[in-house]
């Protein structure tokens, strides 16, 4: 996923593999050379669709194997094959190896387990973590020697469950998940002594057994930054057969309890598992709450059924398999994080341990959240899709102000120094200018002030970078902090979405001064190429200048990728470019040349680049977060044909059902295929309005709680034209944008090929 932004910033990125959909696709009309995918609308195939896929559930549909085929070098999604219930405390995944963050390869033959886990991304490595691995007979408890053989072709994996056969072990071992707990089935085919192995990361960890309760409790305080003082992930475990002996063994940095029980053939032996961040005693209270005697087949009925609900906010008709599989692996993606951080204590209370505080605190909170990845389409998706979820978690980080002081740049699952600029500017922003409720406002828009004019000390993992310089130069400088254009944009762009917050906490001297400072980006673009570009203190721009040189200025990309990164002002970006028809004609170079890099200040191809190269799409490297709105400037421009066409290029040739095209960090890359099939894209979050692309799908529906629906149809006798006549609520729309409000009350948008 993500890197750090000192002198230290993590420079790997993420890659794609590009793969092709089915050649049965058709294209969006466009003269020569390539010919992407695109849905077919007409009655007959959107019949037979709806046939082949009318017996599937829609949970059945998701692979959580998606975008796991990844390396540090080369990524096509680097996400894990999560097993949990949409935001839950506690994920589980495969591990195939321990020799760091990337803990599982699909092609790996061999398991070590199965792991509670609370990583993010690779990148941020994992904490709290504990794997379980069922045995017979007297294996060594070291990773490698306890693994296990597997067949890959037989594994069964869907977001509420996991089955496979430990071929060494003669045994089949499944899963399912509760918000914070789960439930293991181990199921040998031969009798004799067995167990269960549960490795714990870090020198200080504990295990003990209770015989008289039959309890196993555990605990690891391994993390890489982020936590409290006495930080620590609480595991009590239940097994169902008796356990005739307890030892712990430490290996190699690791303590490992190992459990032996005696296995009868064929008998599964049911082992409950319940974590907390708070203590022994409330992991045994999820426990009790969550699991109590449930068997398995109950749980994994109960996780189908919550997943199966939440997927269905969205039902999409017509379209292919792939695309429906596709589409839905991505929602489930945008539900994994961020990840619930709240305990229901004795009394019924929420509550949580805090990292801000390091106190039990009342109240929500979630962690886990790349805020710089995923203000972009994730959380303008929640605030469409799940807006009753979003408050509470906008609440959540209200508390981690009020708990720490300061708002959480990158909550992992606090503090952590990662990315640039103070991301939650755009978050808060958006929900305010969207309607959102159900969080203090006020407390919100302090912290938000507090955080654009008091100067902090680099690397803590909150606050702007060179906010005394910001405000008296008008821009960040290069030469003293890294990466300095891409922090003033931030910036820039952060003040206009504080301003919406201001307004509406009714600080409106406030707010004009914000509205002020969000034109700062004029101060970095270059009239005379036409480019954002990075200044030195004295006002000078930095040379020399190379469009294709990354890092220095920038972060994670290059001049290219930063060219219209004026999120809140596009028409005046427009203006600066020369107007409207140079502003296209940029755009469309974006797109076509080729995919030329220099390594600039990274002094070595990161993943970034070589996925940008690997695909045809020009300097739009949809493989990272800053390119996702580009495409939808063409509809800024009035040519929204061009958005339809290359939007739709990316979602047929970009995502694919096992890959992704980058790191596709904690829904990010999820939201933005979800929005833009669905022909509609927040591309400045901040303002109560979508631009308008095309849809994807003959069909998609939005069902609400209260009943209300929103239905977004495309009708075409032609597949892949472009879809150039809109109505909404059955009235002729003629703007390229529709409006929030639009989308608050029933709702019929549908796009038309005439």
């Amino acid at each position: 996923m993500k890197k750090r932004v000192d002198a230290s910033r993590r420079t790997f990125l993420k890659l794609g593999g590009a793969a092709a959909l089915a050649s049965s696709l058709t294209a969006v009309a466009e003269p020569a050379a390539a010919k992407p995918p695109s849905p077919a609308h007409n009655t007959a195939n959107l019949r037979l669709a709806n046939l082949r896929l009318a017996n599937l559930r829609l949970v059945d549909l998701v692979n959580p194997l998606q975008g796991t085929d990844s390396t540090s070098l080369f990524s096509r999604g680097n996400t894990l094959p999560i097993v949990a219930v949409p935001w839950a405390m506690a994920h589980w995944a495969l591990q195939s190896s321990d020799a760091g963050s990337w803990f599982f390869q699909p092609h790996d033959e061999r398991l070590q387990g199965i792991r509670c886990t609370h990583q993010l991304s690779p990148w941020l490595g994992d904490y709290g973590n504990a794997t379980f691995m069922p045995f017979n007979g007297t294996p060594g408890p070291a990773a490698a020697d306890r693994a296990s053989s597997y067949r890959a072709r037989e594994l069964q994996i869907l977001p509420h469950t996991l089955k496979l056969r430990l071929m060494r072990y003669r045994c089949t071992l499944e899963l399912a998940p509760t918000e914070r707990c789960s439930v293991m089935r181990f199921t040998f085919a031969d009798a004799g002594p067995s167990g269960v192995f549960i490795d714990l990361p870090g020198d200080n960890a504990e295990a003990t057994f209770d015989a008289a309760t039959g309890t196993i409790r555990a605990l690891t305080r391994a993390n890489r930054g982020g936590v409290q003082k006495d930080f620590a992930a609480y595991y009590i475990v239940r097994c169902d057969s008796p356990i005739t002996a307890f030892e712990v063994k430490t290996i190699r940095g690791h303590s490992i309890a190992v459990a032996h029980f005696a296995a009868q053939a064929g008998k599964p032996v049911t082992l409950r598992v319940g974590t907390s961040f708070i203590s022994y005693d409330q992991a045994a209270r999820n426990l009790t709450h969550e699991v109590a005697q449930k068997s398995f087949d109950q749980v994994q009925s109960e996780a189908a059924a919550i997943w199966e609900q939440t997927l269905g906010r969205v039902r999409i008709n017509g379209g292919t398999e792939s695309q429906h599989r596709i589409f839905y692996s991505a929602l489930y993606r945008g539900l994994l994080f961020p990840r619930v951080w709240h305990e229901q204590d004795a009394d019924g209370n929420i509550v949580h341990m805090s990292v801000y505080s390091g106190k039990v605190e009342p109240g929500f909170m979630y962690a886990d959240h790349g805020y710089w990845d995923l203000y972009r389409a994730w959380y303008p998706m929640m605030a469409l899709l799940f807006p009753e979820r979003l408050s509470q978690m906008l609440q959540a980080w209200v508390n981690a102000y009020k708990e720490g002081g300061w708002f959480p740049q990158f909550p992992c699952p606090g503090y952590r120094n990662c990315m640039t600029g103070s991301p939650l500017d755009f978050v808060f922003g958006d929900a305010v200018a969207k309607g959102i409720t159900g969080f203090d406002l006020q407390a919100a828009y302090a912290a938000l002030k507090k955080h654009a004019t008091t100067p902090v000390a680099p690397g803590l993992g909150y606050g702007r970078p060179a906010v005394a310089e910001y405000e008296k130069l008008g821009f960040i400088p290069c030469d003293l902090v890294l990466g300095g254009l891409a922090e003033t944009l931030d910036s820039a762009y952060g003040d206009f979405c504080i301003a919406q917050v201001a307004r509406a906490a009714g600080h409106l001297d406030d707010a004009a001064l914000f509205e002020k400072r969000s034109q700062n980006w004029r101060n970095v673009f270059d009239p005379a190429t036409h480019f954002l570009r990075g200044k030195n203190s004295n006002g000078q721009w930095v040379q020399p200048f190379d469009q294709y040189e990354w890092g220095g200025p920038y972060v994670e990309g290059g001049p290219w990728q930063y060219r219209f990164f004026v999120l809140h002002d596009a028409h005046g970006l427009m203006e600066a470019m020369g107007g409207r028809d140079a502003f296209l004609a940029n755009l469309e170079e974006l797109v076509s040349q080729p995919p030329t890099f220099h390594i600039g200040s990274y002094g070595r191809e990161i993943h970034e680049m070589s996925e940008m190269a690997a695909v045809d799409f020009g300097q739009y490297a949809h493989s990272n977060q800053p390119s996702h709105h580009a495409l939808y400037m063409f509809s800024v421009a009035g040519r929204r044909d061009r958005t339809q066409y290359w939007a739709h290029r990316v979602l047929n040739e970009l995502y694919t059902v096992d890959n992704f095209c980058g790191d596709e960090d904690t829904g990010s890359m999820g939201a933005w295929y979800v929005l833009s099939s669905l022909g509609i894209y927040s591309m400045c979050p901040g303002k109560p309005e979508w631009m308008l692309g095309a849809p994807l799908f003959p069909e998609a529906v939005i069902h609400y709680p209260d009943g209300r629906e929103i239905r977004i149809e495309a009708r075409s006798a032609k597949p892949g034209a472009f879809l150039n006549h809109v109505t909404l609520n059955g009235v002729e729309h003629k703007e390229n944008s529709i409006q929030h409000a639009e989308f608050l009350k029933n709702t019929h948008l549908v796009f038309t090929a005439t």
